[in-house]
Formats: C-alpha cells, structure tokens, sequence
C-alpha cells in the first residue's frame, strides 16, 4: 500500500515562491501518475497539475502553465510542484494524489486517483 505525505507548504509573500513535495512510502511509487489539486479557502478542490508515471509527460491548467512546475524523482519517491511568483490566491491546501493509471486526458478528475494525502498548507500574504 502506498502512503502519500505532503510537505512545504508554509507562509509566504506576495511574488515569492514554494516548492512542495509529495513523497510516498512503497516501493510501486514509480508506476503511479501523481496529480497536484488546489483547494482554496471555502471553495472545491480543482487540479492544477499532473505528471505521468515516468515523469515522460506532464499535464496542466491554462492557469497553471505560467507558475507551476511539476516534477518527480522516482528514486526518491517522490513528485514536486514549485510555484513561483505566489499570489494570495494560490492560498489554500495543497494536494497530491495517485493513481494507477489515468484515462485519457481525465486528470482532474477526483475520482480516477486512488490515492490521497492529506494535504500541506500555503498560505500567501499580499
């Protein structure tokens, strides 16, 4: 069974920049997609990222292109996603999830990842 923790979320100021980490107990991590989800304060969780097992392929919100960068390090079992130019609406819990295989282009959609953390929080000042 493979657990999923985040880290490095915390409080930062307006334009700077965070990179979050998802690290997973187990050692099937690698044949995982990972995806990043966004729940801002009082609102639902959305993606914003997404990356394939190999790391071969990564996946975004129109939004998310300019700011977000998502990576993995398979050795480290473990998938990052650096934010930079942090704005108050990036505030929120940040998740990553997992997921055997992802259908098609159906990465934000909840419901195909099996796995979850419990989130890390990013809270921007302006």
């Amino acid at each position: 069974q493979v657990h999923l923790v985040e880290s490095g979320g915390g409080m930062v100021q307006a334009g700077g920049s965070l990179r979050l980490s998802c690290a997973a107990s187990g050692q099937t991590f690698s044949t995982y997609a990972v995806g990043w989800f966004h729940q801002a304060p009082g609102k639902e969780r959305v993606f914003v990222a997404g990356i394939e097992s190999s790391g071969a392929y990564t996946y975004y919100t129109d939004s998310a292109k300019r700011r977000f960068t998502i990576s993995r390090d398979n050795a480290k079992n473990t998938v990052y996603l650096q934010i930079g130019g942090l704005k108050p609406e990036d505030t929120g819990v940040y998740y990553c999830a997992a997921a055997l295989s992802i259908s098609g282009r159906r990465w934000s959609v909840q419901a195909e990842y099996d796995l979850w953390g419990r989130g890390t929080q990013v809270t921007v000042s302006s």
